[in-house]
Parts: structure tokens; sequence; C-alpha cells
């Protein structure tokens, strides 16, 4: 158990800006064994951001309180997937060999790629949660509410982890911050990283069982992402697996959308 701990613990600091126990180090076998806690660090920042919409909501619009759910999210992480989503439309924007993609996603200056990303990317996410959000109105609404931020941030982040299941980090050196990862995974990590991904979207879809339906094109996107990386650059890397979870959350909301109004 005390080991667990440290695992866990170890992707909170990893993924989030969230304190932790001064024990705890970027230790390469534990950070690798933390993959199978990445979708649950999505159940706490989803718990934060509803947390920050609810308190906000009170006494605001739904928009105002979408908004400031976001901040609450990208607060909470350090807008670590969102500067990889940004890194990776400079680099395959710009880069044309897998060289050149993986040089410009090293640098940390943000290119007009991945300035129009994120502002296009904001844009989405702001309209399609607060759609979703609007969609729950009977006496259950917060609760869904509540299932919808959670179960949006795991499953977007099982996505992202289980490429590293199934392609090969990319760098051929130790410059990438997903690195220590990049490494063999047992059936604890994957079978981790399923159950925590899962849960959310099980637990929301006892309200309506089509939501189940939003899992395909989540892992479908997840499936042309990584196609996508594995072509240009020969697998993936951390900037990769941010893209996928930003791309994929959005992609989720807007299945849940697509699910209430036409199935």
């Amino acid at each position: 158990m005390k080991k667990e701990l440290h695992i866990f613990f170890t992707a909170l600091m990893f993924y989030t800006r969230i304190p932790c126990p001064k024990n705890i180090t970027h230790h390469p076998d534990y950070l690798n064994k933390a993959t199978r806690y990445f979708p649950l660090i999505g159940w706490i920042v989803g718990t934060i951001s509803f947390i920050a919409f609810y308190i906000f909501s009170l006494f605001l619009s739904t928009e105002s309180a979408v908004i400031l759910a976001i901040i609450a999210s990208i607060l909470t992480t350090g807008a670590f997937h969102e500067d990889g989503f940004a890194d990776v439309c400079d680099g395959f924007g710009g880069g044309w060999t897998k060289e050149k993609i993986l040089l410009i996603m090293k640098d940390s200056a943000i290119g007009a790629y991945g300035a129009i990303g994120l502002v296009l990317l904001f844009l989405l996410k702001f309209k399609l949660l607060s759609e979703s959000i609007l969609l729950f109105t009977d006496n259950n609404s917060y609760l869904k509410i509540f299932l919808l931020f959670v179960s949006a941030h795991a499953l977007s982040r099982l996505a992202a982890i289980s490429i590293i299941f199934t392609h090969e980090y990319s760098r051929d050196d130790a410059t990438s911050k997903s690195k220590p990862i990049a490494k063999s995974n047992t059936w604890k990590e994957i079978s981790g990283a399923f159950f925590f991904g899962l849960i959310p979207l099980l637990a929301l879809s006892y309200f309506e069982y089509q939501f189940l339906l939003a899992l395909i094109p989540v892992f479908i996107t997840r499936y042309f992402l990584a196609r996508y990386f594995q072509k240009w650059i020969d697998g993936y890397t951390g900037d990769c697996l941010g893209a996928t979870q930003q791309v994929c959350e959005v992609i989720y909301y807007l299945s849940i959308l697509f699910i209430w109004k036409f199935i």
C-alpha cells in the first residue's frame, strides 16, 4: 500500500501542480508505473473543475462559470497538456521531416500554429462544454454535470496514455518530459489505466446508457492521431500525449452532444 501511494503521488506531482509529500521524486521506475493512475488524475482535475463551475454558477451565468472552470483545470495541471497541444500544432504545422518536427516541438517558444490551435481549442471546449451542461436540467443535473467533467478528463487521459501501450517513444534522447514513462508496461499499468478511465463514463451512462457510445469517436480519434504521429515521427512524444488528451476531451463533449440530440 505504501508503494502504491508513492506511485500515485508520483503521478499527482508529475501531472499536476498539487502539492505532494516532500519525499516524492520523479523516480523513473515509479513514474513508469504511475501511468496506471493517469486517468485517476483526471478524476481529480475534473472534480476541481466542477467545483469551480458549481461555485461560480451560483451567482454567474453558465458560460462565465464554464470559463472559470476551464481556468481552474488549467491552473491545476499547469497547462501541461495544453502546452503539448500547442507544441504539436507548431511541430507538425511547420515541420516536414521527423528531425524538424521534433526540433520545433522541443522549442519552448510558441508559434503561429500553436497560438491559433489554442484559440480554436479553447473556443471549442467552451462552446461544447457549455452546450453539454445545458442538456442536464432535471433533478440530478449537478450530479450529471459532475460526472460529465470527471468522465471527460478521465477518458481523454486514458486515450492519451493508451498510446504508450501500443507505440514506441520517438526521441532518442532524454529531452522530453515523457521519456521516463516511455518504457515497458505491465498488465497492472494497462488494467489500472482502463479501470480509472472508464468508471466515470460507466457512472454517467447509468442515467443515459447511450453515452457509452462516446467511446467510439474518442478511440477512433485516438487511433488516427497515433497513426499520424507514427507516420511522421515514428512514434510519440510527451507533447503528442498532451495533444491527444486535449483533442479527445473536445471530441468527448462533441460526442455527448451528438448522442443526446440524435440517438
